[in-house]
């Protein structure tokens, strides 16, 4: 019998029931089938593929080659797929499976016209956004991730939400929405605000129905604590303090920004301030923009930026000096800022909205009883109802509000805290005013900001914002100040022992937010410069330290 060679051996061989040359075949093949389809895959990947149909091409594609994911400086570009195709296998083809319902419709010409494609824009962008939060923005993390970053030449407030995310579990389209194509993220933080709002006025009403079980003796106590004399039933002499010597006390710089209509709702709006959510969360306002406050007031005064009634010449930002020191009974402040030539103002009589105040100095103090305060100091007082703000209701329209003196012909400050409603999208809580007993109780529990105020015609002023801005000569506070040369130099001594309503205790060992504003060149109302929140420490934490004498 002849012997059966090496190669007929190898043929009758079997692999998983298969002989070894259909095995070969089978390997071979399914290689060759593997390359093709992974080709055809990755040819669905390219930009000319993505771009083919005219819905892409006419819309969106036109929108992302404005973008800096198109051109950059570093010659990257980062695709369609980039974005939105995984780049790991498996995910990938779950990916390609998905997009069949996208031919579907495509088919079907659901998004056709630019007109259809817009009204599908949104719901399409929503499932964009939570497919990316569900995968913790994984295609976004392909070129960005937060140990490549460099911090040291971020800006602040990018450094600062880096940090903040990094630290709270974020991922990138919690806040990098709309960022290659048209943004529609605005629909969804208003049905956010929507949301929030009817919270809100849910706990309004509970809070209502609380207050309506309350004993008619409540209220009138309420209001005895709030008229109560000042400290041993008389008023006290006018403060006086004792002499400085401020060559010995710590200087601490800072700078005040033309704000234009940046009002408090707009704070708190996505749409007009990228910093929304973060503030929400419950940064600071300092925090993240502190080292950009000149820069912030060039835009404004510019009028490209929150403005509407730019003042030609009117400067972006004022440096400002502050020392503090304190003693057993007074707080003592020094300000040192530059003067500024005359720019007249086209839209006021004579060029002067205050002809008799060449200068007012303000200074806004909170004791952590406003809820936004402690966040961003006087803003949580400005609003976008107040006058000559976007929303201020017309002279004609006040008519009579109790509570609210309208005989100005204009809203003034208040805390949000003193109206039923605070609707950031209307913006028309001018009104909205709680009962009496309500902003008493607010009042007596120190629901308010405490405000102090130098004008250049000599006057010293003490009052608070809650429901409105009281001010009056007062005796607890005394300013002085003159232009020395090219600067002005106004000091203030104010007792640390509140003997009034509206006043706030100042004790060793606390922090408060504060907040100045100058009203310089004979500028009135919102026309100021404004500082952001700082905080006061007397002995304790805060970017002004007040050193005991």
């Amino acid at each position: 019998m002849a012997t059966e060679s090496l190669l007929g051996k190898l043929l009758r061989m079997k692999v998983l029931g298969a002989s070894l040359f259909g095995a070969g075949v089978i390997f071979v093949g399914g290689i060759m089938f593997w390359g093709a389809f992974n080709t055809a895959m990755e040819a669905t990947n390219t930009l000319g593929f993505c771009i083919n149909c005219h819905e892409m091409k006419d819309n969106v594609y036109q929108e992302y080659v404005k973008t800096v994911h198109y051109t950059n400086r570093s010659g990257v570009r980062a695709t369609c797929s980039d974005c939105h195709v995984p780049r790991d296998w498996v995910h990938k083809f779950v990916r390609k499976i998905q997009a069949s319902g996208e031919v579907f419709h495509w088919l079907m010409g659901t998004v056709n016209t630019p007109e259809k494609f817009d009204g599908k824009r949104y719901q399409l962008a929503k499932r964009v956004w939570e497919t990316m939060k569900s995968t913790d923005s994984r295609e976004c993390r392909n070129c960005h991730a937060f140990d490549q970053m460099n911090p040291a030449v971020q800006k602040q407030r990018a450094k600062k939400q880096h940090e903040n995310a990094q630290a709270e579990g974020g991922t990138c389209i919690d806040c990098h929405k709309g960022i290659a194509h048209k943004p529609v993220h605005h629909l969804l933080e208003q049905e956010e605000e929507q949301k929030a709002a009817e919270e809100a006025k849910k706990k309004a009403e509970a809070d209502a129905k609380k207050a309506a079980t309350k004993t008619a003796a409540a209220p009138a106590a309420a209001t005895a604590t709030v008229a109560a004399p000042a400290a041993g039933g008389a008023a006290l002499p006018p403060v006086t303090g004792k002499a400085v010597d401020w060559s010995k006390v710590a200087e601490t710089k800072t700078v005040l920004f033309y704000p234009g209509q940046t009002a408090m709702e707009w704070i708190l709006t996505g749409t007009d301030h990228g910093g929304t959510r973060a503030f929400k969360k419950g940064d600071r306002c300092f925090e993240c923009h502190s080292n950009e406050a000149a820069d912030m007031g060039a835009k404004m005064v510019s009028g490209s930026k929150a403005e509407k009634t730019p003042i030609p010449g009117k400067r972006p930002a004022v440096p400002l000096s502050i020392k503090a020191a304190y003693d057993a009974d007074n707080l003592y402040l020094r300000l040192e800022f530059p003067a500024s030539p005359h720019n007249p103002v086209p839209f006021a009589a004579g060029g002067k909205l205050d002809p008799e105040n060449e200068m007012k100095v303000a200074m806004m103090i909170d004791n952590g009883k406003v809820d936004m305060g402690a966040r961003s100091g006087c803003w949580t007082s400005c609003h976008a109802d107040a006058r000559d703000m976007p929303n201020a209701p017309a002279a004609g329209a006040l008519g009579a509000v109790q509570g609210i003196d309208t005989k100005a012909g204009y809203v003034t400050k208040y805390v949000p805290e003193s109206r039923t409603q605070f609707d950031t999208t209307k913006r028309d809580n001018w009104d909205k005013l709680k009962p009496q007993a309500d902003i008493d109780a607010l009042l007596a529990g120190g629901t308010f900001l405490d405000l102090t105020r130098w004008k250049s015609s000599g006057a010293s002023e003490q009052g608070y914002v809650l429901a409105e801005r009281v001010l009056k000569a007062a005796n607890d506070v005394a300013y002085t100040g003159k232009k020395e040369g090219d600067k002005w130099v106004v000091t203030m001594v104010r007792r640390l022992k509140a003997t009034q309503p509206g006043q706030v205790n100042l004790a060793a060992g606390q922090s408060y937010s504060v907040g100045f504003a100058i009203h310089d060149d004979f500028t009135n109302g919102r026309f100021h410069h404004v500082s952001l929140d700082l905080k006061l420490g007397l002995d304790a934490e805060g970017e002004i330290k007040a050193v005991k004498m």
